[in-house]
């Protein structure tokens, strides 16, 4: 396939109304055509042997970086951590982030946090982002959290897409280890901003109890002034 066959074939998809729609969720310097995640995940698997022929293409466009990052990620570990720190290097969006899930991480956790510690010490926005989470869709179970908790304290929460994480991560801790979860947040773990953001979200969850969120409240940097 030459890029330009691939660019026609997006472009055969695209919806302008959905590709306005979505740029107004998803900041980024790529540009969006507006083709639909379901329809770009089964170009992907179509051109699943192809990977160092797309990864060789430009990344004009926001829906190119998508399908090279799914492809990536359904590669076996060994592969998969050929290609990750490109991959990072490639996001400028908390969707292209996000959406980076490799099922393969699952089954060699210890063998991946020497490859997350490294593109942590990257320290843009998005390298800490996809560490963090990383951690929050793989790691939140108390064998981690000491290492969770080094991450939380190393990271710089004033980027947005930083505290946002930071945040999220936070609030799963609480929902699946709640007292866990409540002893770094009276240690302070994080700045007051992502302290309070992650009350917040945890609070959203139906796997809390009320009487669990009401204490959570009661821990708000805002309500302990």
């Amino acid at each position: 396939m030459t890029y330009s066959e691939f660019i026609d074939e997006l472009q055969a998809n695209a919806e302008p109304s959905y590709a306005a729609f979505h740029a107004r969720l998803t900041p980024t310097n790529y540009k969006i055509m507006g083709v639909r995640v379901p329809t770009m995940r089964k170009i992907a698997k179509k051109l699943q042997g192809d990977l160092e022929t797309l990864f060789a293409f430009p990344n004009e466009y926001y829906e190119v970086v998508f399908i090279k990052l799914t492809i990536v990620s359904l590669l076996p570990y060994e592969r998969f951590v050929e290609y990750v720190e490109p991959c990072v290097a490639l996001m400028d969006n908390w969707a292209h982030c996000d959406s980076f899930k490799a099922k393969c991480i699952r089954k060699n956790k210890e063998k991946f946090l020497p490859v997350l510690e490294k593109i942590f010490q990257n320290g843009d926005e998005f390298s800490q982002r996809y560490v963090l989470v990383t951690l929050l869709s793989e790691y939140v179970e108390k064998k981690y959290l000491p290492l969770i908790e080094d991450y939380i304290h190393r990271a710089d929460t004033a980027p947005y897409y930083v505290h946002m994480a930071l945040a999220w991560l936070l609030a799963e801790i609480l929902v699946k280890e709640y007292n866990d979860g409540v002893k770094l947040l009276k240690k302070g773990v994080t700045s007051p901003k992502t302290h309070d953001k992650a009350i917040q979200k945890a609070i959203e969850s139906y796997r809390l109890t009320n009487e669990q969120k009401e204490y959570l409240r009661s821990l708000k940097i805002k309500n302990i002034k």
